[in-house]
């Protein structure tokens, strides 16, 4: 199911995060959350070029101009709320903050919906951790939607290729949920559980979708991905090369490419010697095809802007 897992860009990163894949640019975007960075390589070269961001950045979706075609702005989730990146000159615009007075949490897991909005959620920043978080739905106008409630991590959101699943997960939880989805509205329907998981097994974290229908889980516990299926079947459990995998995404010319983010805050200086590529960027061939991201599609009239 995964050829084999090479080290893309040894990044050396704290904490790698949310890949996502820019077909038009033929690059994969990452962060690295507490090293306040966004990050980008080039397929073709393997050049890298990197934004400073003020704060620690948990998540990113890449942006559309009001009229569907691809913009050269990134929404980013900082602590204090989702703001607008322009690549072009560094510049910040905020957005919106759907947490406002949340001090004890920071947003977390982000990704671009079928429905063109924003999902981001957040997670209870605090070493011992309560379920005060939520996931959010940022709408193209800049309208912050709580979408469920009670979480202590929200992570892992990935949808069907049809854009009527949503896959989630609480990485302290841990567990993931299927949600019916309407790709129209961004409206949930039916909630389902379809695994709990131990530290053994891969405390779910980011994720994504291939158009098999399946779901691929960073086990970030466990140093592997966990493939399911839609009903929770568990269909393989791959070991990768770093202890802790982060987040997964699919691109690539034919959406074949598996990329993995990983991270190397917390982890013993006997797991970096005899991992010291921890914190990098991996990639892989899979034998099915991963669904594409969307963009996050800003309107005209968006606060802020």
């Amino acid at each position: 199911m995964l050829g084999p897992i090479q080290c893309l860009v040894d990044a050396r990163a704290r904490v790698g995060e949310s890949p996502v894949w820019d077909a038009g640019g033929n690059r994969l975007f990452w962060v690295d959350i507490p090293g306040c960075r966004l990050s980008a390589v080039d397929l073709a070269s393997g050049a890298v070029r990197s934004w400073a961001l003020p704060a620690p950045v948990g998540s990113i979706a890449l942006c559309a101009k009001p009229n569907g075609r691809a913009s050269d702005d990134v929404a980013v989730a900082l602590p204090d709320g989702v703001h607008i990146l322009s690549l072009a000159t560094g510049a910040l615009r905020f957005l919106v903050d759907p947490e406002p007075g949340m001090t004890t949490n920071r947003l977390n897991d982000g990704k671009a919906g079928p429905d063109g909005a924003f999902w981001v959620g957040s997670m209870d920043d605090r070493p011992t951790k309560e379920p005060v978080a939520a996931l959010h739905r940022i709408a193209p106008d800049g309208t912050a939607e709580r979408k469920v409630d009670g979480l202590l991590v929200s992570n892992g959101l990935a949808w069907s290729a049809d854009g009527r699943t949503l896959f989630h997960s609480d990485s302290r939880g841990p567990w993931i949920d299927r949600w019916s989805f309407d790709p129209a509205t961004g409206a949930l329907g039916d909630r389902t559980r379809i695994a709990t998981l131990t530290g053994e097994e891969g405390r779910p974290d980011g994720g994504a979708t291939d158009v098999e229908g399946c779901y691929w889980s960073c086990g970030v516990s466990a140093g592997c991905l966990n493939r399911f299926a839609p009903d929770g079947t568990l269909l393989q459990r791959i070991p990768v090369p770093v202890p802790a995998p982060t987040m997964c995404a699919f691109g690539g010319p034919d959406m074949r490419t598996l990329f993995i983010t990983s991270l190397r805050d917390g982890l013993s200086d006997d797991a970096l010697l005899r991992h010291p590529q921890s914190g990098g960027v991996f990639m892989a061939r899979a034998e099915v095809a991963g669904v594409p991201v969307g963009r996050f599609q800003l309107a005209s009239s968006s606060k802020g802007l």
